[in-house]
């Protein structure tokens, strides 16, 4: 692959057409992120993207390059009882932060984390969330994110 400018990259909504990519690129990121294989997680990604795709409650930005995807940020929207830190209850939950190792350190994520920040803003969420990796936790804090230390979890 040669050298690539950022004019080689377009940036856009994910649409139904590219939900099955987008899948395997989500895939690819829970590998990098060090997740353990139990099972088939492919159907389960595209169920839960046409089906909030569909209903408006999930959007995606992606990055494509050569014809195929190489960076996504999503953004799902949720509501819950108002408390201080969110009078309205609306939350965005970022997640599928994800750039191909090729094209990493040209600001590729951090186009697509404003692209899926403004759309949570223009769903009228008072924050937005997200669960870091290793590797993302730099971006965010430049970003503007502040870690929240009281985010806990309950696994069944």
């Amino acid at each position: 692959m040669g050298a690539q400018t950022d004019s080689d990259i377009q940036y856009r909504k994910l649409t139904e057409a590219d939900i099955k990519e987008f899948a395997q690129v989500r895939i690819r990121q829970l590998r990098d992120e060090g997740a353990t294989e139990e099972f088939d997680l492919a159907p389960s990604i595209e169920d839960f993207t046409a089906r909030h795709l569909a209903d408006g409650t999930f959007v995606a930005w992606l990055a494509i390059a050569e014809g195929r995807i190489i960076g996504t940020g999503a953004m799902s929207f949720v509501e819950k009882p108002p408390y201080f830190g969110c009078p309205n209850g609306r939350i965005g939950l970022l997640s599928s932060m994800y750039t191909d190792p090729a094209y990493r350190r040209r600001g590729i994520a951090r186009k697509l984390l404003s692209h899926a920040v403004e759309e949570a803003r223009s769903h009228g969420c008072g924050v937005v969330q997200v669960t870091a990796s290793d590797m993302g936790v730099l971006l965010y804090t430049d970003f503007g994110f502040v870690k929240n230390h009281n985010f806990m979890q309950y696994k069944f």
